[in-house]
């Protein structure tokens, strides 16, 4: 006896891994996997958060009115051209959904989101990636790929693991290439943590373009991974096509106040970035005296290559679990990677110590 047939493309999407959170035997791990901010949400955010408790019995706000204003008054954006999601995979779904489906093409650059893959493939498109040559999102590689099938195309910038960006003027030269009724998702997750002065995170092209996604996330610089808060900014066409799919209240509640509280705390957001930038340049350079090669990175973590020789990434990788400190191996080919979240002052001494322990062969 058969059961009903399940759609196509949709045992084809991977399973999401996440970073490793736990290490047997340690009770409290130095978390380096995930991009996580050490330093959590600012008082502000905190402070609401303690204060809804007894507002559990009630329904969210389905205009989501109080975050958006929020978001549109923090970056000096309109309103209505603001989507909300349960983080920013969320809204890729629902665009994915309103235009992409059997039969397209979705042309993923190789270091977009996963979510990408796994959302193009579920509606049944057929998922081009296109390579990322030194580590960086290629226009070039893109454009060449699109055909007149193409519905999406998707690149993060900064990407992971990697951190690197598109430059603006190779963003436009991307959009500018791009059929109109193509869609490109520009994935900016990162993008607080960016003080390049060549840098866009696509928010002019998304606000003027009619063909245009930038999607963002409060779970890295603002610290509210837990609540999963994600939002979008596209023309008002691509707004309400999503709202037609946009579940009642998928923003609970209680990350709608919190992170209508924290995206307004410019002063913890201006710490966390200049924290971040100082701590990443230390880090990165305490990396290549140690002798390993490392992808200049614009956003929370940084990746390092293993030099030829008998260390190699997998080795290490068991060494500084052993010392209760997890990094993200990165599938790369070779495979001999790690990906280091940057961390509070002290969990990075500790990390390099570490890896220092294990380079000396001590």
């Amino acid at each position: 006896m058969t059961g009903p047939e399940t759609r196509p493309g949709v045992l084809l999407t991977p399973n999401y891994v996440a970073g490793k959170r736990e290490i047997d035997g340690v009770s409290e791990p130095i978390k380096l996997s995930s991009n996580e901010s050490p330093h959590g949400p600012g008082r502000r955010a905190l402070e609401v958060y303690a204060a809804l408790a007894t507002t559990l019995c009630r329904y969210p706000d389905r205009s989501q009115g109080e975050l958006r204003q929020a978001i549109a008054r923090a970056h000096a954006l309109p309103a209505s051209q603001l989507v909300l999601g349960n983080g920013s995979d969320e809204i890729i779904q629902m665009v994915m959904r309103a235009y992409v489906g059997p039969g397209d093409e979705v042309i993923l650059s190789a270091n977009c989101f996963a979510m990408c893959r796994t959302h193009a493939l579920g509606q049944g498109a057929t998922v081009v990636p296109a390579p990322e040559p030194r580590f960086r999102v290629s226009v070039d590689e893109i454009l060449r790929r699109v055909t007149p099938r193409t519905r999406f195309v998707a690149i993060a910038s900064p990407n992971n693991p990697f951190g690197t960006y598109l430059p603006a003027a190779q963003l436009h030269r991307l959009h500018a290439g791009l059929p109109q009724n193509v869609i490109l998702l520009v994935d900016a997750a990162y993008s607080e943590y960016v003080t390049d002065d060549d840098y866009d995170n696509g928010t002019q092209l998304a606000a003027t373009a009619p063909n245009v996604i930038m999607t963002r996330t409060l779970s890295k610089l603002y610290g509210l991974a837990a609540l999963r808060i994600g939002w979008g900014l596209a023309a008002t066409p691509i707004v309400q096509a999503i709202e037609h799919l946009r579940m009642p209240f998928n923003v609970n509640a209680i990350a709608q106040s919190v992170a209508a509280a924290a995206v307004l705390d410019f002063e913890h957001a201006q710490y966390v970035r200049q924290y971040n930038r100082r701590e990443r340049d230390r880090v990165s350079q305490a990396f290549r005296e140690l002798g390993f090669e490392v992808v200049p990175s614009s956003a929370n973590f940084v990746l390092i290559l293993f030099p030829d020789g008998p260390r190699n990434g997998d080795d290490a990788y068991r060494h500084l679990m052993a010392r209760g400190i997890i990094p993200r191996p990165v599938g790369l080919e070779p495979a001999n990677s790690l990906r280091f979240t940057i961390g509070l002052e002290s969990e990075n001494d500790a990390m390099l110590s570490a890896l220092r322990e294990y380079m000396s062969g001590a």
